[in-house]
């Protein structure tokens, strides 16, 4: 099969034709989240993040709140993209920020992957909006928290209904790569999965100790060879 043609996208998203937002990941609305393990989603927001970073995608973070209600953004999101400073808010809508909107527009992308909390309130009014407006936008589930499964689900549809795309994170960092005769992040990446991915990490695990015989000292830095 001949290689993907750079630029090509077949109605897939790519490194060069997306952007994304974080909305609100913070320690006041993770207490209310109760569709989906804190620690996993907290790991599945990093692993959505480094994904980014890696590709050079652009990224917005924006927090509702901060000092007054919600926290500062997670430690753990802060130093997956150093240096971005995220856009300060009150609106629950972040569609409603004229920061927010533009630096949406100065990304200069028409496909905007969205993850935050919660599902039923902050991903989904600007989700809305952001289709009103000729985005498209993709939702990833599992970096989204909801008030409860009943409220994560009926976010969803309501998006799905109005024309948002639902993904997940593995398959949303896959989809940057997208071909694996592609190098320039391989490693990189494996690395990534290895530390967010769940089973599938493990498996990479695996194949790196078991099938290609890594050093134990280069799977583990902490192990020290004798």
């Amino acid at each position: 099969m001949a290689n993907i043609l750079p630029g090509t996208d077949s109605g897939l998203i790519t490194k060069d034709n997306c952007a994304v937002v974080f909305i609100d990941h913070q320690p006041q609305m993770i207490f209310g989240v109760a569709n989906i393990d804190r620690l996993l989603l907290m790991n599945n927001v990093v692993l959505l993040a480094k994904g980014a970073r890696e590709f050079g995608i652009p990224t917005i973070l924006t927090a509702v709140e901060t000092e007054s209600f919600s926290g500062y953004i997670w430690p753990q999101l802060m130093d997956a993209l150093p240096g971005r400073q995220p856009i300060e808010r009150s609106s629950m809508n972040s569609w409603d920020s004229p920061a927010f909107r533009e630096a949406v527009k100065a990304t200069g992308k028409k496909n905007i992957v969205v993850a935050g909390l919660w599902t039923e309130v902050c991903v989904t009014w600007p989700t809305l909006a952001m289709l009103k407006e000729g985005y498209n936008v993709y939702i990833v589930e599992d970096a989204c928290g909801a008030t409860s499964h009943v409220a994560h689900d009926a976010a969803i549809r309501r998006c799905v209904q109005a024309g948002a795309v639902p993904m997940t994170t593995v398959a949303t960092v896959l989809e940057f790569q997208r071909d694996w005769a592609n190098h320039d992040h391989y490693n990189a990446l494996m690395q990534l999965f290895r530390e967010h991915a769940g089973a599938y990490g493990c498996g990479i695990e695996y194949a790196y100790s078991m099938v290609h015989k890594a050093p134990q000292a280069a799977q583990n830095p902490h192990v020290v060879k004798k």
